[in-house]
């Protein structure tokens, strides 16, 4: 079954959320370790997060 361009936008945007963290990952060994103390607070409170969304996307 073809994807509608609703779903084939979503998976460029999980794409685009993907390419993002990729440079998260390489920017954490610049960081002090206060900095990546106060990066890890700020993703682990970012709402709505992955986890969100995938629960999101079981329960359709």
């Amino acid at each position: 079954m073809p994807l509608s361009g609703e779903a084939i936008r979503l998976m460029n945007y999980i794409d685009d959320v993907a390419v993002t963290l990729r440079r998260v990952l390489a920017t954490i060994p610049t960081l002090t370790a206060e900095e990546r103390a106060r990066v890890a607070e700020h993703l682990l409170h970012a709402k709505p997060n992955a986890e969100d969304v995938a629960q999101a996307l079981a329960l359709k």
